[in-house]
């Protein structure tokens, strides 16, 4: 018996198949009373027990505030989190219906207008999670990453020093550290004058936004936590930068987001070059510096810095 069909037993459900193998290992399975849900493997030594039982409470009063987002599916004895034989955290979040919006590398699929229209709604979604998230009052024991000025340009951002990739040449270590200073400036000053800072997603990527007919769902909290709300804007752009109706989508998430909820418009495309930024320090610790995905974050990084900064 494998780990993922040995940990669904505790919740009394049957393993149907494997769906993904990124940070977590994720299973479809099949709950007692027939339903489908996704139990998770979690990546070892990336989240605690308190990191992702606070992820679960946050997604959860989303879900009962009527958001689309999965929210946990508890153990017959109410914990949400429980533990392999090998040590490794589990836990199980309700089945979502639906197709991702699209796949990272691959050019999204519709007209612009229909890509349009999709980041509008993902946009007001975005604000009404933001704006009821304002209204919750976290446990005491509630932890989660930062995604402020500190945790994404400091000195030991959240997903690591992206300036010092061993793939970078050394021209492009000079463009991102220049870029990491311009921000610092631009972020930091905006931080200072009360910048809307609060729980968000942070990583509201394509293949965590499933379309179900008009239904947008948001799922995949893993790298939520507390930052600023525009780097939800910006990660969502990050991957949309090679589009041909790239100035379309951005206006349209924009719009969607607005019309909820003010924000700086003249501040997303710093976010947008901050998640860049971001995932090229996600790469140092995941992945071989020769692979691909590297050479395409690293080259995405060093666009948006010479674009969106100036910086050479």
């Amino acid at each position: 018996m494998t780990e993922a069909a040995d940990v669904a037993r505790l919740w009394g459900a049957r393993l149907i198949r494997p769906l993904s193998e990124r940070e977590n290992a994720v299973h479809e399975i099949a709950l007692p009373n027939g339903r489908r849900a996704a139990l998770r493997l979690h990546r070892p030594g990336y989240q605690s027990d308190a990191a992702i039982r606070s992820e679960l409470w946050w997604a959860t009063q989303l879900a009962d505030a009527g958001l689309a987002v999965p929210r946990a599916v508890p153990l017959p004895d109410g914990a949400v989190l429980a533990h392999s034989v090998t040590g490794r955290r589990v836990s199980v979040v309700q089945w979502v219906e639906g197709a991702p919006l699209g796949a990272a590398g691959t050019p999204l699929s519709g007209t612009v207008a229909q890509q349009a229209a999709r980041h509008h709604a993902l946009g007001r979604l975005l604000a009404l999670i933001h704006s009821t998230s304002d209204g919750l009052v976290p446990p005491a024991w509630f932890t989660r990453h930062r995604w402020d000025a500190e945790g994404l340009l400091g000195e030991a951002p959240t997903w690591g020093r992206f300036w010092e990739h061993p793939a970078l040449t050394p021209e492009e270590a000079r463009t991102l550290r220049a870029a990491r200073d311009w921000l610092r400036d631009r972020l930091g000053a905006h931080q200072a004058e009360g910048a809307d800072i609060g729980l968000i997603h942070s990583d509201a990527l394509r293949e965590n936004v499933m379309v179900s007919g008009e239904t947008l769902t948001l799922i995949d909290f893993d790298d939520a936590g507390i930052g600023f709300r525009l780097y939800d804007l910006g990660s969502v752009l990050s991957q949309n930068l090679y589009e041909p109706g790239y100035a379309e989508i951005r206006a349209a998430l924009i719009a969607g987001y607005a019309g909820v909820r003010p924000l700086r418009t003249d501040l997303v495309d710093s976010f947008t070059l901050a998640r860049t930024l971001a995932s090229v320090g996600w790469t140092m610790p995941r992945v071989a510096p020769d692979a691909p995905v590297v050479r395409r974050h690293i080259d995405r990084a060093v666009m948006c810095a010479r674009r969106i900064a100036g910086c050479r």
